[in-house]
């Protein structure tokens, strides 16, 4: 629990960091922060792994996915590997969330919020995505069946409410990458 408590204030001191750095335009902060970050994540996540736990083992393999797609997003040149692995990164998430539940008993009064959450930002996007209409079209599909998934996991007790938190808290968070990067940036 101790190393837990260390990695998690190791990841919101980066992520501060990271904010503050992306506020004054730090750019080498910038990079710096957010590998750290992204690597925390990864690294509670291993603290916490179960081995031999497929949901656990899947969560795992999401976080370092996305982690990856925090590197690439860094750079413009790898911006497209970074969306794809993070496109990876949701549906290895959507597996560990259907091996807790399958997809079957996912809850259909959630996904109807999704589909409209989705088609919101799809519609609010297009016109900013030029080339990436597809790639980016395909993104906010999965992490929507993602957070569908990880709430309908939440609400039928499969799993913990950090689940349904951290869908809800990544779909939030990748609408403001969004915004930055396609419609408007500014902090």
């Amino acid at each position: 629990m101790l190393a837990s408590s260390v990695i998690a204030s190791i990841m919101a001191g980066a992520v501060i960091s990271l904010l503050h750095a992306v506020r004054v335009g730090d750019r080498t902060k910038e990079v710096m922060s957010k590998t750290v970050a992204s690597a925390a994540f990864v690294i509670l996540g291993v603290v916490r792994w179960s081995a031999g736990d497929p949901i656990d083992t899947w969560l795992i393999a999401a976080l370092v996915l996305c982690a990856a797609g925090d590197f690439c997003l860094l750079f413009d040149r790898t911006f497209d590997l970074g969306l794809i692995s993070f496109l990876l990164g949701h549906l290895a998430y959507v597996a560990g969330f259907a091996v807790a539940l399958p997809c079957r008993d996912w809850s259909l009064l959630i996904l109807i919020p999704m589909v409209a959450a989705g088609a919101i930002a799809a519609r609010w996007l297009w016109p900013h995505l030029g080339r990436r209409r597809i790639s980016v079209t395909a993104y906010i599909i999965a992490i929507s069946i993602m957070v569908w998934g990880g709430v309908s996991a939440f609400s039928k007790g499969a799993l913990p409410w950090t689940a349904a938190a951290g869908a809800v808290l990544f779909y939030l968070s990748d609408l403001a990458v969004a915004r930055q990067r396609f419609v408007h940036e500014d902090f």
